[in-house]
């Protein structure tokens, strides 16, 4: 259960802080500084939740640590619903917190960092798009994790590397997508938008579901190719 529960706990911490700074004050920020506000999030959970549950906080890197081999079905769905609560609870406080702020102009204006595509991308991406777009992420992305946490000389700053990365594929990913790479970060807010009556995000969900699914997917192919490649030269 502790597992789960810190999962929730950094999923929500990713959300809300990372969204947060997105739709308070991306104007500000722009987009690298969206970026490490991600990026900066999966630090510090890493260090706060790490050794409780890896710090997954993501259903596209459970999903990959999964195929992987390194946890149960079980473990798979109690994770994934762990997330969602997370990101859920974290975009309805968020939700609450914009409706607060009357400088803001209101949720219609913040969007509460919401993920989309074509007039919800700020490229006019296409679904298609989209789509190629989040699986490319994704997969450079649970690479990345899986790499860093498969032997212990690396894993102990896995943390850093992993919140850098993410840094990293934020920076590309905002301006076509608002970047994904995380199924419970899009749904969260996606359904907390609906509530207010604006349902585009809910609509577009889910390509940002299955798109991080499916980049993890071949992330997970990708690094059990490169363990037979370093078998194969012993």
């Amino acid at each position: 259960m502790k597992k789960y529960l810190a999962e929730a706990l950094g999923t929500f911490t990713l959300t809300l802080f990372g969204c947060g700074s997105a739709c308070i004050a991306g104007a500000a920020l722009g987009t690298v500084g969206i970026a490490l506000a991600f990026g900066l999030s999966i630090v510090c959970m890493a260090f706060v939740i790490g050794n409780v549950s890896g710090c997954h906080i993501n259903p596209a890197v459970t999903f990959g640590c999964y195929l992987d081999g390194r946890m149960s079905l079980k473990e798979l769905y109690g994770y994934w619903i762990a997330q969602f609560v997370g990101g859920i609870a974290a975009a309805f406080a968020l939700l609450f917190i914009v409706g607060q702020c009357g400088a803001l102009g209101g949720v219609a204006e913040t969007g509460l960092g919401c993920n989309g595509y074509d007039a919800a991308s700020t490229t006019g991406l296409s679904m298609i798009g989209a789509f190629v777009v989040e699986i490319i992420l994704t997969c450079a992305f649970v690479l990345t994790i899986l790499g860093v946490t498969a032997d212990n000389k690396t894993s102990h700053f896995g943390g850093l590397v992993i919140g850098l990365t993410l840094t990293f594929v934020h920076i590309m990913g905002i301006p076509l997508t608002g970047t994904s790479v995380n199924p419970a970060r899009s749904f969260g807010p996606a359904l907390a938008m609906a509530v207010t009556g604006n349902t585009l995000a809910l609509e577009q969900v889910w390509v940002f579901i299955f798109a991080p699914l499916a980049g993890a997917a071949l992330a997970a192919a990708i690094f059990k190719g490169f363990k037979s490649f370093y078998g194969s030269e012993k």
